[in-house]
């Protein structure tokens, strides 16, 4: 059933690539997503965190159909947008839009930043000449860009600066969705904070809702209403914020959050959990939960961590945990 309170929907999402010539067995098989299904909420700002290499990019580009997903659906506002031709994906580019990791690499060089900024009014046939003026210098002011860098190319930019042209790109058509893949990670600390404050201001402003995707923990507390947690191309956790880092129950989000620096280590409460060995090989991922050759509380569910593969279970109200040793809060 669609679930239309919803901006952005995922349903079993799956991306194998094939390597190499032929396949001759499922080794030959990246599996970098493997049945993930989450929402983003109309107004929200969903966090999708792991490590990388857990496919968070991947299915970034899967929701953006920049790359086309193996199985699985991709649903935008309540319309299935996962087989649409390009032509018909043409006229719903405007509701789903991206912030890329790299501001410099993302921004066409040979042109002007007002002019990176006007493209997509013009692609989209949205405002005259003069209009799409105003409108790019509206959107440089909100953004918290100077006017004159509008006739600026991007290398004559900073680094913080190149990426807010990167997002008044992404906002000035006014999109319903925006995926914002690692927006801070390619910039100094001390940018990174300009870019978290205008994305949370700009979402109270503009009211669009947002996936944004992170390696960082801390990034994820300041900005999301709730988090979903990807290890190996899986989904192991999804929860409001605060709940999340208040009680995780996943024993790799305890060990995100255990390993994440704090200010104070004394008002940590979680122990230090040490992960032994490498992410499996999305080549030949384990059999069972992929995380168990991880876990240092394996042996307490082996055999069946290594035979069965946890679901998705609820363990509080919009609190969801894939692991055979989280039992519900209050079960029925």
């Amino acid at each position: 059933m669609e679930n239309h309170a919803a901006a952005l929907e995922v349903v079993d999402l799956v991306k194998h690539f094939q390597v190499g010539g032929r396949v001759a067995d499922g080794r030959s098989v990246v599996h970098a997503v493997d049945g993930v299904s989450f929402e983003v909420r109309r107004g929200e700002m969903l966090g999708l965190v792991g490590e990388s290499g857990s496919g968070k990019s991947t299915i970034a580009r899967c929701v953006l159909r920049l790359l086309e997903p193996t199985a699985g659906i991709v649903r935008l506002c309540g319309t299935d947008i996962t087989r649409l031709s390009r032509n018909a994906m043409r006229p719903l580019r405007r509701q789903l839009h991206i912030v890329f990791q790299d501001p410099y690499s993302s921004l066409n060089p040979r042109m002007t930043c007002g002019a990176i900024v006007a493209e997509p009014l013009r692609l989209h046939r949205l405002a005259s000449r003069n209009e799409r003026d105003a409108r790019v210098g509206a959107m440089f002011d909100l953004v918290g860009l100077h006017d004159d860098l509008r006739y600026r190319y991007p290398h004559e930019l900073s680094g913080g600066e190149r990426q807010r042209v990167a997002v008044a790109r992404a906002l000035v058509v006014e999109p319903n969705v925006v995926v914002a893949d690692e927006p801070v990670s390619a910039l100094d600390t001390s940018l990174q904070a300009g870019i978290l404050n205008l994305f949370r201001d700009l979402r109270a402003a503009m009211g669009f809702s947002c996936l944004f995707i992170t390696h960082d923990l801390a990034a994820a507390r300041y900005l999301c209403d709730r988090i979903v947690v990807l290890h190996a191309g899986k989904i192991v956790e999804v929860a409001p914020r605060d709940e999340l880092f208040r009680s995780p129950q996943h024993p790799f989000t305890q060990a995100l959050i255990a390993a994440a620096p704090v200010a104070d280590p004394r008002r940590s409460t979680i122990g230090q959990i040490a992960l032994e060995g490498p992410q499996p090989s999305p080549l030949a991922p384990p059999t069972g939960c992929r995380f168990r050759t991880r876990c240092p509380l394996e042996e307490r569910s082996a055999p069946r961590s290594r035979e069965e593969e946890p679901a998705l279970r609820p363990f509080a109200p919009d609190h969801f945990v894939a692991c055979h040793l989280v039992a519900p809060e209050n079960p029925a």
